[in-house]
């Protein structure tokens, strides 16, 4: 999830809000079936249960495994230049941690209210950056591609679609993430027309462009809408889920940062009420919510009061959870003209409700029968399967 830097030059870009007028109807870019659309797949962060995240690798193998979309976060480095990193802060995806050379850049910066020890990404150049080599974010997934694969610039991306759409014959879509835009904003490395000049510059700028853009924050989604007509979404966090399956909102997974800089007292689960989706629509063309907030999971609560491991693996995670009712969400969503992605799908089965018994066939399914218009997944070979019924 994405945390921001409170400054002065922070505020300066969460007020810089350009309405729009809402746009009703969004134009499906996916494959169609008997002229019905399908929902997208989306590679998150490329196909990231197999390799490394954000490496052209892995966003390669997820269009070889069918996903519509590929997804780069983006981030900026100390010469302006976008590059595809989940979190500005790279010792959790790269080599940097090992590099001495780099040792002295490790440095404290309060992220989100929270003070977090890291290295920058834009303490780097991108020459810097190029150097380094990316490894697998989660301990619990292959790690025998670590320190194999170049971190690539948002050039690189748009460039691999471009190609693999034209060696396929079909549209391979581009899903950016601006991650952190008032922290960017603050440390003089805004991204909004950063990435506007790459879209221009790809031809990609009316509503039907293979390019999608989203983001935490409402108030650079809304300057924006007031530059561009690509595709916006609205993204929904949440810090997790309590005994009753209720969201749970904790700081910095509680609402938009660009709410904590103006003092907005909304959440996240406002944005998500009938009337917080229409004021979306006033900007956005989707929303994308945490999956709880469509259909949403509780633990058993024994006797003692205490989440019951109902498969009696001797742990607590997912696999113990029981599925709840879908919300009213996604038909909300639709009532104001708004599509619905959600996120994020992984297929280890400690990563799946025990309503699914570790199918995660099981969850797409349940998911594209709320009505959804796309979703992401770390398996989008998986995804490509259930929704083509393969």
């Amino acid at each position: 999830m994405t945390t921001r830097l409170l400054t002065t030059a922070g505020l300066a870009i969460s007020l810089a809000i350009a309405a729009a007028a809402p746009e009703a109807g969004l134009a499906q870019t996916a494959a169609t079936s008997g002229g019905a659309a399908k929902p997208l797949i989306v590679g998150h962060r490329g196909a990231s249960g197999y390799l490394p995240e954000h490496t052209l690798e892995a966003y390669r193998l997820a269009i070889a495994q069918g996903a519509d979309f590929i997804e780069p976060d983006l981030v900026a480095t100390k010469d302006g230049v976008l590059i595809a990193r989940h979190e500005p802060m790279l010792g959790g995806t790269t080599d940097v941690a090992s590099r001495p050379e780099f040792a002295s850049r490790k440095t404290t910066r309060r992220v989100d209210g929270v003070e977090t020890s890291d290295w920058f990404a834009g303490d780097f150049t991108l020459a810097e950056i190029k150097t380094l080599r990316a490894r697998q974010a989660f301990a619990d997934r292959d790690q025998s591609h670590n320190g194999q694969y170049q971190i690539p610039t948002f050039q690189d991306v748009v460039d691999l679609a471009k190609a693999e759409s034209a060696r396929l014959g079909r549209t391979i879509g581009v899903y950016p993430e601006t991650k952190h835009p008032i922290f960017h904003a603050a440390i003089g490395l805004p991204l909004e027309d950063r990435l506007l000049d790459a879209l221009k510059a790809a031809g990609w700028t009316e509503k039907n462009s293979p390019v999608i853009i989203q983001s935490f924050e409402t108030a650079n989604l809304k300057y924006l809408r007031g530059k561009t007509q690509v595709r916006l979404f609205q993204l929904v966090d949440a810090d997790d889920v309590d005994k009753d399956g209720g969201i749970v909102l904790a700081a910095p997974f509680d609402k938009p940062y660009d709410f904590v800089v103006t003092g907005d007292k909304r959440t996240f689960k406002d944005l998500v009420t009938a009337e917080g989706l229409k004021e979306i629509a006033t900007y956005a063309d989707g929303v994308a919510p945490w999956k709880p907030y469509l259909l949403p999971g509780k633990p058993v609560i024994g006797a003692d009061g205490k989440p019951q491991d109902l498969n009696k693996d001797g742990v607590i995670d997912e696999r113990d959870r029981v599925l709840l009712p879908p919300t009213d969400v996604v038909r909300n969503a639709k009532a104001a003209g708004l599509q619905v992605h959600t996120w994020t799908f992984r297929s280890e089965p400690k990563r799946l409700a025990s309503d699914f018994k570790g199918d995660a066939a099981a969850e797409y399914k349940a998911f594209f029968a709320l009505g959804i218009d796309g979703l992401f997944s770390d398996f989008p070979d998986v995804a490509v399967k259930a929704r083509d019924g393969q």
